[in-house]
């Protein structure tokens, strides 16, 4: 194993991950507030109706696996940005419950190379209608799953928890 001067430091970059360069610049973090975005676990029944499919998209930059969300919208209730952000970027619509399912927190690293710690609030969606023409078409990779696969690909570890326990409010439809 090749040892290091001590006080070198390895240069920034892709190839390290997001948390060893915020041990570098911990600045890049801390003192900045909480992000707050709002997701959409999508979810639809499969044909015999006995068990349930979640949708995972893919990321466009890093490629990995994540659920629709996005930041607040001006005029938006959070339910209803969550749906906008299902439809965006994964051409999926439903019926959105107003009551968040849960919360998970992430890292967001943005395009001028600082990070957000985000805190997202989770709003079940049943989806009704699938298109092919929405706006990130393309950009993305789609996938109906299992939630205990769905867990299994997503990095956050509050999210994996979410979607393994995840069972549907059915209750009212936007209620």
């Amino acid at each position: 194993m090749k040892s290091e001067k001590l006080g070198s430091q390895p240069k920034a970059g892709k190839s390290q991950t997001l948390l060893q360069q915020l041990a570098r610049t911990p600045d890049k973090l801390f003192g900045k507030a909480f992000g707050q975005q709002y997701g959409a676990l999508c979810f639809r029944y499969k044909e015999d109706g006995s068990k349930i499919e979640v949708l995972v998209i893919t990321s466009r930059e890093s490629r990995r696996w994540i659920i629709p969300k996005g930041w607040p919208m001006m005029g938006k209730k959070p339910y209803e940005a969550a749906a906008i952000e299902a439809w965006e970027e994964a051409g999926v619509q439903g019926r959105a419950k107003k009551k968040p399912v849960g919360r998970y927190t992430y890292l967001k690293e943005l395009a001028d190379g600082n990070v957000a710690f985000c805190i997202v609030d989770l709003f079940q969606i049943e989806v009704t209608e699938i298109r092919t023409d929405f706006k990130e078409r393309g950009q993305r990779v789609l996938d109906w799953v299992s939630p205990s696969e769905a867990a299994r690909r997503v990095r956050e570890i509050e999210l994996k928890s979410l979607l393994v326990n995840f069972k549907p409010n059915a209750s009212k439809a936007r209620g």
